[in-house]
C-alpha cells in the first residue's frame, strides 16, 4: 500500500466544524450570521481509502484566497440558492488567529433563509463547513499528517450543515471520490471490487437467447456488468 498517493489526491474538498453561530437582527429587515467556517491550528482526524491520517489547516492557509476577493456563497448544505455573495458585498470573510471567519446578511423575508433562521435560534444546527480546492500542502514522510498551507475559496462556499461535527464524516466520501481509480494499484482495486460484490451481490448469471433464423448455435448474452471503474465509484459513493 502506497501511502504517498495520498499526495495525490485532487479536487474539490470540504470540511465541516462544530461551531457558534451568532444570530442577530439588522435594520432594514435584514439578519446578520456570523460564525467560522473553519478553524486554524487544531488536528482533526481524517479518513481515505488507506485509513486514517491527521489533518491540520494552518494559519495562513487563506491570506492570498482572500487578497484576491474570491467569489464564494452562502449556503445550506453545500446546496440550494446562495443565501449571501461576496461579490454583492452581503456576505464577508476575514481570517483571525481562529480561523475563516464570515460574517453574512441574510433576507428572512426567503423561505430558505427563514428555516436556516429558525434552525439556528432553536439550536437544531451548530455546524459550518467550507468548500475549497488545496493549493499547497505538506505531509510528513510517514504520510499519516497532512498540512494544509494555502487553499482556494474561489467559486466554492460556505455551507451551515446539520452534520459532520468530526470533519471526517463529511469527507470520506469526497476524499474516495477524488481517488483516480484507473490509476489504483491492484491489491486496493481488487479490495474495492470484493466489497462492492459483497454490497451489490454477484452479478446476474449469462442469460441464453433465441438464435437468430439458420444459426446453429443459441447465442450467450451476458448482462452489462455494473462494476466498470466509474459505476463501482459511483457505487460505494452511492
Amino acid at each position: 500500500m502506497n501511502l504517498a498517493e495520498r499526495a495525490n489526491i485532487k479536487g474539490p474538498e470540504r470540511r465541516a466544524y462544530p461551531v457558534q453561530l451568532e444570530v442577530r437582527a439588522q435594520a432594514g429587515g435584514k439578519t446578520l450570521v456570523t460564525g467560522y467556517a473553519s478553524v486554524t491550528e487544531e488536528p482533526y482526524e481524517m479518513w481515505d481509502w488507506y485509513g486514517p491520517y491527521t489533518e491540520i489547516v494552518r494559519a495562513g492557509a487563506f491570506a492570498k484566497t482572500l487578497g484576491e476577493s474570491p467569489q464564494v456563497q452562502l449556503l445550506l448544505n453545500h446546496e440550494g440558492l446562495s443565501m449571501a455573495y461576496t461579490r454583492s458585498g452581503t456576505l464577508r470573510l476575514a481570517e483571525d488567529e481562529h480561523g475563516l471567519h464570515m460574517e453574512a446578511e441574510v433576507n428572512p423575508a426567503r423561505g430558505d433563509v427563514r428555516d436556516m433562521l429558525t434552525a439556528l435560534e432553536d439550536g437544531d444546527v451548530d455546524e459550518m463547513s467550507f468548500a475549497f480546492r488545496v493549493i499547497r500542502q505538506t505531509w510528513n514522510p510517514d504520510y499519516d499528517q497532512r498540512d494544509i498551507t494555502e487553499v482556494s475559496l474561489n467559486r466554492g462556499d460556505v455551507s451551515v450543515v446539520n452534520f459532520g461535527a468530526n470533519p471526517a464524516t463529511s469527507v470520506e466520501k469526497l476524499a474516495l471520490r477524488g481517488l483516480d481509480l484507473d490509476r489504483m494499484d491492484e491489491e486496493p482495486a481488487r479490495a474495492l471490487l470484493s466489497r462492492l460484490q459483497r454490497r451489490l451481490g454477484d452479478p446476474a448469471p449469462a442469460a441464453a437467447v433465441e438464435p437468430p433464423a439458420g444459426s446453429a448455435a443459441p447465442e450467450t448474452r451476458r448482462p452489462r456488468n455494473p462494476l466498470s471503474l466509474y459505476e463501482a465509484e459511483a457505487a460505494l459513493l452511492g
